[in-house]
């Protein structure tokens, strides 16, 4: 608000030295020379055009500090809205697809057992918090380490259903599973995570390449093909659960 205030005053009083230039009797003084008719037109034209810049300016500065200031505004109320949600007690996870639509970043509960055999990669991805993998999903890796996140498909006993569940990354010289075995978990485990929704291809992004088992977002669509699993994908809370380079 503070920053809003000091545009504000910025912007007055350079609308009260512009209204004072144009209600001058010479409004902007220029250094010419007597000239005909016609050069004076020219010269009044130009002293007009002038005016409207300087008037132009302000404005536009004034606009653009509003946008900036309202636009930090919304990140802060949305940075504090992700860590409510990725903090709240865990809930359990609807078995309505629809329900779990409402419930992005929201912490869910489910009980059942991977199902190795049917892994997906998405990469190329780097050792990251989940949040800064939540602000950050489906952008290419600047990090000289990359690697991949471990999707797996989970079968929840207590609903029924198989759901995708991100087990987190590995690096790349570990994604095959073979060299992992100590992380691929075998039997009925508790899982906790955070809901999310499917993921749209951004500029510069490749296309998944389904045949090669290499996804650079979230399609939960093609994924649920590829798998079986219902659409429905959570990254798993990493403090609380084993990680697949284990």
């Amino acid at each position: 608000m503070l920053l809003h205030h000091i545009f504000t005053w910025l912007l007055l009083c350079c609308l009260h030295f512009l209204l004072f230039v144009l209600q001058s009797p010479g409004g902007v003084t220029t250094f010419r020379q007597p000239s005909s008719s016609t050069a004076a037109k020219a010269e009044q034209g130009e002293d007009i055009f002038l005016k409207w810049f300087l008037l132009l300016i302000p404005a536009t500065t004034f606009g653009l500090g509003t946008w900036q200031v309202k636009r930090r505004e919304w990140k802060l109320k949305l940075i504090d809205e992700l860590t409510r949600l990725t903090t709240a007690e865990p809930i359990p996870l609807p078995i309505n697809p629809h329900e779990v639509n409402s419930l992005e970043y929201r912490r869910v509960r489910v009980r059942g057992q991977y199902d190795h055999s049917k892994e997906l990669y998405i990469m190329p991805r780097s050792p990251v918090n989940p949040e800064k993998e939540a602000r950050e999903a489906g952008r290419l890796s600047s990090s000289v380490e990359s690697g991949a996140n471990v999707v797996t498909p989970f079968h929840c006993t207590d609903l029924g259903i198989t759901i995708l569940v991100n087990r987190g990354y590995v690096p790349r010289q570990k994604i095959r599973p073979e060299t992992r075995m100590k992380g691929q978990v075998d039997g009925e485990v508790e899982v906790v995570g955070v809901v999310r929704l499917t993921d749209t291809r951004k500029p510069f992004v490749p296309n998944n390449d389904v045949e090669r088992n290499r996804w650079h977002y979230r399609d939960l669509e093609a994924m649920s093909q590829v798998t079986g699993a219902e659409p429905i994908f959570i990254d798993a809370d990493f403090g609380n659960v084993s990680l697949p380079e284990q």
